[in-house]
Order: structure tokens, then sequence, then C-alpha cells
């Protein structure tokens, strides 16, 4: 069978450091806006040079986000 989607091939080279975060994200519970979540943003935010970052659920929720702060509307052309 060939699979869909192979989700180990993102993720070999740092699953050592990515286990333990995942374990304590779902031990603690706190899915949305937990600590691990706000310690991402901070450390995106800094690789990004920038001075802020919000993590969002999906790629839909990101560009719903980006449009707004662009103040794409409704009827706006997008291209």
């Amino acid at each position: 069978m060939i699979p869909f989607l192979d989700l180990r091939a993102g993720v070999t080279e740092i699953w050592d450091e990515l286990e333990p975060a995942l374990r304590r994200v779902h031990t603690g519970g706190r899915y949305i806006l937990g600590p691990e979540v706000e310690a991402f943003e901070e450390e995106f935010a800094s690789y990004c040079g920038v001075r802020n970052c919000v993590g969002v659920a999906s790629g839909f929720d990101a560009l719903q986000l980006i449009l707004r702060a662009l103040g794409v509307g409704a009827g706006d052309e997008v291209i």
C-alpha cells in the first residue's frame, strides 16, 4: 500500500527534541493558549525577526487573519 502522507518524513531528524514537547502539551491538556504555544510564538517571532507571532489552528485561519490585517473585505478582488 502507498501511504497517503508520511508524517514521519518531516520529523525524523528532530524527533528527539519534538517528542518531549508533544508529551508536555498532551499531559498538560492545554492545546490552546498554553505555555507551549506561548513559547512557540515567542521563539518563532524571534526567529523571524518580528515583534509578534500568533499561533493558529490551520492554514485557513492564518489566511483569514492575513486578509483581515490587510483590510481585504467582502467584494475585494484577491489575485
